[in-house]
């Protein structure tokens, strides 16, 4: 793998950090504002929204830049909106940084995803593309509980000071390792729109919303659940959030190993898993071990999902695939604000911390019959073609 990919995944370890750690932090910065738990967490919602919106806008604003110039110029945006994240004065200050911030989030990602398999031959572009993710998922083993910590001792507002400092460094990564690649020419906002026409690519972010909102349905979350339902004290929570990095880290690796093999039979078992794994943590959430055994398989079967899901984007799109790249980043921030509203609406109806797995559950499972759907439209695509070609053989001998 080229020594390029690395400063990509710098780049991604910082963004990872800044979009997971609020999720530990949710009862500091809810108490600091004096706002409920699901008031704050319109802080994960609106980072997730400004990413669905910042994807598209981004890299079409983007087009005409080249690739290198264009990633440096999102971190230098996602280094501005986590220092005025540190700095706000009140909520809505607080979240404007995190909508800001995320506007850097989906465009990096896709270009980023665009550029790393562009740097690996054919066969090997979702393991490239998991390697550059290898940041997003190693923030959740060191950046986030790190980040926890600080704000837990120190403050909240120095861990987004903590967070923007990654950012300078991941820029500065790109700007020393990631080689010139300029836009390919004849490419223009046009044939990059044209690949939203193609069923497959509509249905594979389809699969992104809902797959990843069922992994986010219970993480947004998993602060108050753990201290509340499970038992655990506050300052369990940074290890556990280990847990759920580790175990995104492995799925992240396995299923960039195995989606250049068996891409749609992996989705297939990782999504009907991850539904099953969810609709259990109603009931495991209940007790400290078991529940911290289903957050490290909540970790690794959401992000087992993430290479594939980014690769059939880009082999659907293989024309123009630097739009479609980017709206599938926002695609997976798309579930995560759509699982986390819908979860901050189980908890105030009154259904307790552990409803919103079941709106997981559900989540994965629509993302599951989604998945089908698409590989029966596959298979049967080859034979109409098969189909046609006979009738104008028999055309022609007529």
């Amino acid at each position: 793998m080229p020594l390029a990919l690395l400063a990509l995944a710098i780049g991604a370890f910082g963004i990872g950090t800044t979009e997971f750690v609020i999720m530990g932090l949710l009862p500091e910065v809810a108490g600091e504002y004096g706002v409920t738990i699901p008031t704050a967490g319109l802080l994960v919602t609106g980072y997730a929204l400004g990413v669905v919106l910042g994807a598209p806008l981004m890299t079409a604003l983007g087009t005409r830049i080249p690739r290198k110039r264009m990633l440096m110029l999102l971190m230098g945006l996602f280094v501005a909106g986590n220092v005025l994240s540190a700095l706000a004065p009140s909520f809505g200050v607080m979240l404007t940084g995190r909508v800001v911030a995320s506007l850097a989030h989906g465009a990096f990602f896709g270009i980023g995803s665009v550029v790393a398999a562009g740097l690996v031959a054919p066969e090997k572009k979702a393991g490239a593309i998991a390697m550059m993710f290898t940041g997003l998922t190693v923030a959740n083993v060191v950046g986030v509980p790190l980040g926890t910590f600080i704000g837990q001792n120190a403050g909240w507002r120095a861990t987004f000071l903590v967070v923007a400092g990654l950012g300078v460094l991941g820029l500065a990564g790109i700007a020393g390792l990631v080689p010139e690649q300029p836009r390919p020419e004849g490419v223009r906002l046009r044939h990059e729109l044209a690949a939203f026409r193609n069923a497959q690519v509509l249905l594979a972010m389809a699969m992104t919303v809902l797959g990843f909102g069922g992994v986010f349905a219970a993480i947004t979350y998993i602060t108050p659940m753990m201290t509340e339902t499970a038992g655990f004290a506050d300052s369990s929570v940074t290890w556990l959030l280990v847990l759920f990095g580790i175990g995104m880290v492995g799925g992240n690796l396995l299923g960039g190993r195995f989606a250049d093999r068996r891409l749609m039979p992996l989705l297939y078992v990782t999504l009907g898993a991850l539904a099953v794994v969810l609709a259990l943590f109603t009931l495991t959430a209940h007790h400290k071990i078991a529940a911290a055994v289903t957050i490290v398989l909540i970790g690794a079967l959401g992000f087992a999902t993430v290479p594939p899901l980014q690769k059939r984007v880009l082999d659907q799109a293989s024309a123009a695939p630097t739009l479609a790249s980017a709206v599938n980043i926002g695609a997976f921030n798309l579930g995560n604000a759509l699982s986390a509203w819908l979860g901050g609406i189980v908890i105030a109806a009154g259904f307790g911390y552990t409803a919103p797995n079941w709106v997981g559950a559900a989540l994965a499972a629509s993302a599951l019959v989604l998945a089908l759907v698409s590989g029966a439209l596959e298979r049967r695509t080859p034979a109409v073609t098969e189909r046609s070609a006979d009738d104008l053989v028999t055309l022609e001998k007529v």
